[in-house]
């Protein structure tokens, strides 16, 4: 699910462009578009949708379905929650938040997590989180520096605003440089992680990342 104002896109009526909407990106793997049909329709049936865009095509290309709207040259500040559940505050929370998007481009994505991916030990991979089923990007992008206040401001509020109804950890692809949140991202591994890297990269020459620094 995704909270933001409608993009130009050739699928929706120009008269809903930059108006708050929101997107439910959808995904059911097989070559059987009955078979996937039926399985979407709780979500189609959701209201009455101002834009359609569903049919068969390569995993690669679902991939790249959203690469019109991140091309370069924009500025982007990211903030991320991981929830067990979304509770009617938080919805209404997101919902406030959606109302006041700084900029066009900015967005509220909320993505569910669970099935294989919790079916797998917390200390198994390095990424621990098997208890989270959503995850939350607040995605704040915008082309000039003088939006940069607004926007970055935003995005630190709608995570600060959630953050009494999320686990505590986070998703590191959606760390952003000036959080100290590694921990966080792989909470109880995390020592496990520093020990890896004092053996194979004592000198932290793999530094340019959400770095794990050497164990001492």
């Amino acid at each position: 699910m995704v909270l933001r104002k409608a993009p130009p896109l050739p699928f929706l009526p120009p008269d809903v462009h930059g108006k708050e909407v929101v997107v439910m990106p959808v995904i059911c793997a097989g070559d059987d578009e009955a078979a996937a049909r039926k399985a979407l329709e709780p979500v189609l049936s959701l209201g009455t949708p101002v834009g359609e865009h569903i049919g068969l095509m390569p995993y690669a290309a679902w991939q790249a379905a959203f690469d019109p709207l991140l091309v370069p040259g924009a500025r982007n500040y990211w903030k991320s929650q991981n929830f067990t559940g979304l509770e009617d505050g938080l919805i209404d929370l997101l919902v406030e938040e959606a109302a006041r998007l700084p900029s066009d481009q900015c967005e509220i994505f909320v993505g569910l997590l669970g099935a294989a991916a919790n079916r797998v030990p917390a200390d198994a991979t390095a990424y621990p989180h098997r208890d989270a089923l959503f995850v939350m990007n607040v995605h704040a992008r915008w082309n000039t520096s003088p939006e940069d206040s607004a926007c970055i401001q935003w995005a630190r509020g709608v995570s600060d605003r959630t953050a009494r109804y999320a686990t505590g950890g986070v998703y590191v692809n959606f760390v952003t440089d000036d959080e100290q949140r590694v921990q966080a991202a792989y909470g109880p591994n995390y020592e496990r992680l520093r020990a890896l890297k004092a053996k194979y990269d004592p000198d932290n020459l793999f530094c340019v990342n959400q770095n794990i620094a050497p164990g001492g």
